[in-house]
């Protein structure tokens, strides 16, 4: 599997995201995100950009390689990974309640 699609797949699994949850979260068929896998085949721009826009980040964020996270307590790496599963509305009360406890208004 070439690193394109690994990155995919490890974003998947980190969110906790079945193959057919990141089809319907993209909005894409499940075949196209499946043949995509089996084949080994880079997704086209448009798939790319579904994909990143359901895992919430821009192309840019997707290639970048800043993926030190060494600085990240485990706590950290574990509040972060868990927020990743969350649900859009989810996020959104997560980041209220942060944002109260930090003293920052909304």
């Amino acid at each position: 599997m070439n690193a394109t699609l690994e990155k995919i797949d490890k974003m998947r699994k980190e969110r906790g995201w079945s193959v057919n949850k990141l089809a319907m979260e993209a909005e894409l068929t499940q075949s196209t995100i499946a043949h995509m896998f089996s084949r080994g085949t880079l997704p086209s721009l448009h798939t790319l950009r579904s994909i990143c826009e359901a895992y919430g980040i821009t192309m840019a964020q997707f290639f970048s390689d800043d993926e030190d996270t060494d600085y990240l307590s485990t706590d950290e790496k574990s509040v972060i990974a868990k927020y990743r599963r969350l649900e859009d509305r989810d996020k959104k009360s997560v980041r209220t309640i942060i944002d109260a406890f930090a003293g920052k208004e909304n």
